[in-house]
């Protein structure tokens, strides 16, 4: 987009209507004022416990009247600083926005209490008078903004809490969040009550040594720190045991949106990570059918990131952003058309070469199929039943996920530990299979105790046996009065973690069932338990899904409409600007997008007039092994140096897996060749290909001295093209 803009910048008229374009889609630098504000709120059971709030409220410069609003709230243990690039967003779109730091966290006062509908929420509600105070928002009627609430995790949950609580919200973001809390920390994948769930105490850990503390001025309670004595001593009790009580659970659920689901009226757009040990998929999924069923308008996204995934990747940022402003948009500045109501959800494609960066691509369907997808399909299973130990005192222990490591937990090696574990395999896919949604598998168990805590794993083994267990998701199970003798044991249903997973044809897959994990409380006397299969293997639900245009796609649409308007002066930039968004464009044709390389009437032509490659058509399907044959000078190597992206042709087309194949694609990091001597890349100037050849990271990389002109000359910065077009590959 930058480079597009900067192109765009060499004709005055072209420059003003893209960046008209670019403001409607999203400003990049929006144009607000800030004032920054302690208000001061009383909340409590009462109504009547002051509380200081550290606020800070933008304001777009360029409003003709009173703005609608958005309530911007912050993820636990931040502040309004937290959430200040999407405020400025925001504000940029037209919305005053009203950023707040939460009780208990960064200079506003108070306590913890886990977003409280008699604290954290009312704290809201006061926010929202404050709101309709001011003449700069618009009001529905006194007393009454116009107001959108937005947020991610604690922020997320106080947005669904809030809406329940109070009907002037008009309509809700929550992202990366909660349904039940109790549940999030008590897991127990066999359906059975956050009592008999296995405490989830690496989370726990991390969100209560966050803020135990943390206190001003050095006093209060060490083992609490700014947290609600209530909450501290639920924690106290759960950690200690490794079980919840009933009491315990009714606290987490007093600060859950499940009670109360029915009481949001306001449209909420649904955000949920696929990379998310903490807050998973199904808590999203809760939500969704528990605010449907009252008739509220409802939209599901998923996307890469979360707890454990960070931001996502770039094209899922811009997606995520679209969906935000599209919503609040329609809902609550009354612009545009309704939102459908479709699911969306994204997988990683690859490695985009040009921004070192990991690719998605989007995809989506008109309604919200939930857990189970559109299909299920089974995939048969084999293995004994196996012995496996738990260690005293849960150590050692497997290693799933790493909380709190966010996108970095990805890097972290899975693994399962000798003799704690067992495993059931598939025999090699025919056929990929695209896994969407929450996995089944029937298990049996047998202990000398009568009770066990295991952990249920899906692997994605390649084919040279290596596993990936996607995102670190596992499911976490409770048995109890189980029999001595694993032939008498009944079988159990575990549902595993939702996932989006493509798994290739010729992987298999694989059901691990373990005794331990680094983030979970587990029995601490050492025990031997039988486990085994129930069924005939593990049940996967599918979506076959449309592919949603990225950001390129829509950026191509909007340079034709644009010039359609300007001088013919300018054509010579508009081919510049299409050659580079080419090279950006990362969509998908659907009928080539499970075709790995498909060869289209390929043709090359030197300057001087020699036809190298004319008229090649071919295709590569999966599991195929195609070889080029012909004498010296029949094309060979050309066609591969087209296909390597280091090349342009003369005419055809390259497809790789639905994406059209250009140099600088980012779909050419998922080929692999080895040749001879690659030349040039011809969309490089010649400085550009010594930088990549001799780049680094950044603190290493050096060019050599040999290559560094004293000053740069005409070589160095043009284009390659001509020169790369007669290398020998």
């Amino acid at each position: 987009m930058r480079r597009i803009r900067a192109l765009s910048a060499a004709a005055a008229g072209l420059a003003v209507t893209a960046a008209v374009a670019v403001w409607a889609a999203w400003p990049d630098a929006p144009a607000y004022t800030t004032e920054n504000a302690v208000v001061t709120v009383r909340s409590g059971p009462g109504g009547d416990e002051p509380v200081d709030l550290d606020t800070t409220l933008y304001l777009p410069t360029d409003r003709g009247g009173p703005v609608p609003a958005v309530l911007l709230a912050h993820g636990f243990g931040g502040t309004k600083e937290s959430v200040a690039a999407d405020a400025k967003d925001l504000a940029g779109l037209g919305y005053a926005v009203l950023a707040y730091t939460a009780r208990g966290f960064g200079r506003s006062g108070g306590e913890v209490h886990l977003d409280s509908p008699d604290y954290e929420v009312r704290d809201a509600q006061r926010l929202l008078d404050w709101l309709a105070a001011r003449p700069e928002v618009r009001k529905d009627a006194d007393g009454d903004p116009r107001v959108g609430v937005v947020g991610g995790s604690y922020g997320g949950g106080l947005a669904l809490l809030l809406a329940a609580q109070d009907q002037r919200v008009d309509a809700i973001v929550p992202m990366i969040t909660w349904n039940d809390l109790a549940r999030s920390f008590l897991p127990e994948s066999t359906g059975r009550t956050p009592v008999e769930g296995v405490f989830k105490k690496g989370w726990a850990g991390l969100f209560f040594g966050n803020t135990a503390g943390d206190m001003a001025g050095g006093a209060g309670d060490p083992t609490c720190g700014r947290f609600a004595r209530d909450v501290c001593e639920m924690y106290q009790q759960v950690a200690t045991t490794g079980r919840a009580t009933q009491s315990a659970v009714d606290l987490l659920r007093r600060s859950s949106p499940a009670p109360v689901l029915d009481r949001i009226k306001a449209p909420a757009l649904l955000i949920q990570g696929e990379a998310d040990t903490l807050f998973p998929l199904s808590e999203a999924d809760a939500n969704a059918r528990g605010i449907a069923a009252g008739g509220t308008p409802v939209r599901v996204a998923w996307f890469t990131g979360g707890h454990d995934g960070g931001d996502g990747p770039q094209t899922d940022r811009d997606r995520v952003r679209y969906l935000t402003a599209q919503w609040l948009d329609h809902y609550v500045k009354g612009a545009g058309d309704a939102p459908s109501n479709s699911f969306t959800w994204s997988r990683v494609a690859g490695f985009d070469a040009m921004d070192r960066g990991l690719v998605t691509n989007g995809f989506s369907v008109d309604t919200y199929p939930g857990l189970t997808g559109t299909a299920l399909s089974q995939v048969a299973l084999t293995g004994p039943t196996q012995p496996i130990a738990n260690p005293p005192g849960g150590n050692p222990a497997a290693i799933s996920a790493l909380p709190g490591a966010g996108a970095l937990g990805s890097v972290l090696p899975v693994t399962d530990l000798p003799g704690q574990h067992a495993m059931f395999d598939s025999a090699p896919l025919a056929d990929a299979v695209d896994i969407v949604g929450a996995p089944t598998v029937s298990i049996r168990a047998a202990s000398p105790t009568g009770e066990a805590v295991l952990f249920v794993k899906l692997y994605d083994l390649d084919e040279n046996g290596t596993g990936t267990l996607p995102s670190g998701l596992i499911a976490p199970v409770r048995l109890t009065g189980l029999p001595t003798d694993i032939a008498q044991a009944q079988p159990v249903t575990v549902t595993l973690p939702a996932i989006v997973r493509r798994i290739e044809a010729g992987h298999r897959l694989r059901v691990s069932i373990a005794t331990s994990d680094q983030g979970y409380a587990t029995p601490a006397e050492p025990t031997v338990y039988t486990v085994g299969l129930a069924g005939g293997g593990v049940t996967v639900p599918t979506v076959t899904g449309e592919p949603i245009a990225t950001t390129a796609v829509l950026w191509r649409w909007v340079l034709v409409a644009l010039i359609a308007a300007v001088a013919l002066g300018l054509a010579v930039v508009v081919l510049i600007a299409r050659r580079r968004h080419r090279r950006t464009d990362t969509s998908v044709l659907p009928e080539y997008a499970q075709t790995p390389l498909v060869v289209k009437q390929l043709r090359k032509e030197y300057a001087d007039g020699f036809v190298a490659v004319s008229k090649v058509d071919f295709t590569v399907e999966r599991g195929q092994v195609v070889g080029l044959l012909g004498p010296n000078g029949a094309g060979k190597t050309t066609t591969l140096r087209v296909l390597m992206g280091l090349t342009q042709p003369s005419g055809g087309e390259i497809f790789v897996f639905g994406h059209r194949l250009v140099p600088g694609a980012p779909v050419l990091s998922r080929l692999g060749a080895l040749v001879e001597g690659p030349g040039f890349l011809p969309h490089l100037s010649g400085l550009e290909n010594l930088k990549a050849y001799w780049g680094r990271p950044g603190a290493r990389r050096r060019t050599p001295a040999s290559t560094r002109p004293s000053r740069s000359p005409g070589w160095a910065t043009r284009s390659t093209a001509r020169s790369a077009s007669t290398a020998t590959a």
